[in-house]
């Protein structure tokens, strides 16, 4: 999955992916994440999810990385918020009080990035990628990510093969994180109105 992949969707409305409504599983379980007022929560490949915005409501600090420029301005356009933007080296920052994107590579991040983020959502990150870079993906984690942290994480399984969304099976779950993490399914349900599909939630906690 090349950069150009992502950005061509983005540029040509392709973006299926993209929820029209807050995640009802982060709604359900996001208090599993047990986090106090003010403490950062990061969200991988965030598009211009309003699952963010939610997660501004219920008190926390929110930072996010996305590919494409178009949905970052998207985020702050449609959703009427003031943003502020500057750029480094590596990436471009969309800065609206507690909320902090990050445009450019998740590849590019490093452990100095993430100093300050207490939990992770990913509900659309580890499913886009195909095998050979979702295993790059979790190392990147496993080596940004301070220790203490939890993850709530949703996967999916299909059973066509292709993507992306990409099957995330329960044991390639285990084989990414099993190793730092303790993991307990939270639940699971048919996803995306196709009764044959399958996501879980998952709750990862540091050991």
């Amino acid at each position: 999955m090349e950069k150009a992949f992502w950005q061509e969707r983005w540029r040509n409305g392709e973006i299926g992916f993209h929820q029209a409504e807050v995640n009802p599983h982060l709604i359900r379980y996001g208090s599993e994440l047990n986090l106090d007022a003010g403490e950062q929560v990061f969200v991988p490949l965030c598009g211009k999810s309003l699952d963010m915005l939610w997660l501004l409501q219920q008190g926390y600090s929110v930072s996010g990385i996305e590919l494409d420029r178009t949905a970052c301005d998207g985020f702050f356009r449609e959703n009427n918020l003031s943003v502020s933007v500057s750029e480094c080296s590596r990436f471009q920052h969309f800065r609206h009080q507690n909320l902090e994107l990050l445009c450019g590579d998740v590849f590019d991040l490093t452990p100095d990035d993430l100093t300050d983020v207490r939990a992770v959502y990913d509900r659309a990150a580890l499913v886009a990628f195909p095998p050979e870079m979702r295993r790059r993906y979790a190392e990147l984690l496993l080596h940004c990510l301070p220790r203490g942290v939890k993850v709530l994480l949703v996967t999916l399984q299909r059973p066509s093969a292709g993507g992306p969304p990409f099957t995330v099976t329960d044991q390639e779950v285990s084989n990414l994180f099993g190793e730092r993490f303790e993991l307990q399914c939270l639940a699971e349900a048919d996803a995306w109105d196709r009764p044959e599909w399958r996501e879980a939630v998952w709750l990862l906690t540091d050991r």
